[in-house]
């Protein structure tokens, strides 16, 4: 069992290995000089997993984000013409958002950035220690969350 003190250590501990992660990716991604923040990274690789162009409100609900925020993020990636607004085939009132040329050729960077900087984080670690921590992190991933556990 553990103690409130060593819960506080590791709950600080994860705060500060998710600042260093942040500050990484940032790193690697300025270095590749796409001019894309990290929440823009966030909706092009959301954009991605979409079998096709989604709506900017289920980009918003698979963010977890408000649909303004979205739209903003949008409006940037497609003024630097990563995305476009495309008119949905059934609905001539609603838009969706796809990758352009442009946008998956970024994204591939950013992909190579992200797993550099995951290279770089990880390097202390032998091949074990890698595979416990996958399993770890696999763990308190799929973990409800406490107020659903109490539900």
């Amino acid at each position: 069992m553990t103690s409130p003190d060593s819960d506080g250590l590791l709950a600080e501990q994860l705060l500060r290995l998710t600042r260093r992660v942040h500050r990484i990716q940032k790193r690697h991604l300025e270095e590749h000089a796409l001019g894309i923040t990290p929440a823009q990274s966030r909706l092009l690789r959301t954009l991605a997993h979409f079998s096709e162009p989604p709506r900017m409100a289920d980009l918003a609900q698979t963010l977890e984000v408000v649909p303004r925020a979205v739209t903003t993020l949008v409006d940037a990636l497609e003024a630097s013409g990563k995305v476009r607004r495309v008119p949905d085939p059934d609905n001539r009132r609603v838009i969706r958002i796809e990758l352009t040329d442009d946008g998956r050729t970024a994204l591939r960077t950013l992909r190579h950035a992200r797993r550099t900087a995951a290279e770089e984080i990880l390097a202390p670690l032998t091949d074990d220690q890698r595979r416990m921590l996958g399993g770890l992190l696999d763990t308190l991933v799929g973990a409800a969350p406490a107020q659903d556990r109490h539900r």
